[in-house]
């Protein structure tokens, strides 16, 4: 071999080239890989929340408790500042989930009417 046919050869290294190895696979634990150790367990956390998720567990606390309290007599229900605090804080994200489901609502009514537009025009 000649060695000045480097010259009409040479290798170039341009960024992302060359050999590559990655792994793909997806990590899916970084949530529950937050959790302190002395916090609880990573796997039945994760396992718990595949049951029901953390917003899921509170509405139903803040549900059941709203219930006791409101079974209690007017007198108490009615001077009680954490109660209406907290029927305020279910109210307002009520409010939110209510207002999103009517925006995706429009979203998609827009989409299906694009797809239709679309359809006609193929047609």
């Amino acid at each position: 071999m000649f060695p000045w046919f480097w010259l009409w050869a040479p290798q170039l290294r341009l960024p992302f080239s060359g050999d590559v190895a990655q792994d793909i696979e997806p990590r899916l634990d970084w949530f529950f890989a937050g959790i302190k150790p002395q916090a609880g367990d990573a796997r039945i956390e994760a396992r718990a929340f595949d049951v029901a998720s953390y917003g899921h567990q509170l509405g139903v606390i803040t549900d059941a408790l709203i219930d006791m309290a409101e079974r209690l007599p007017a007198e108490v229900v009615a001077g009680s500042k954490p109660l209406t605090q907290l029927r305020a804080i279910r109210d307002r994200i009520e409010a939110i989930k209510d207002t999103e489901y009517d925006r995706e609502l429009v979203d998609l009514e827009a989409r299906l009417q694009r797809l239709r537009t679309r359809r006609a025009a193929a047609a």
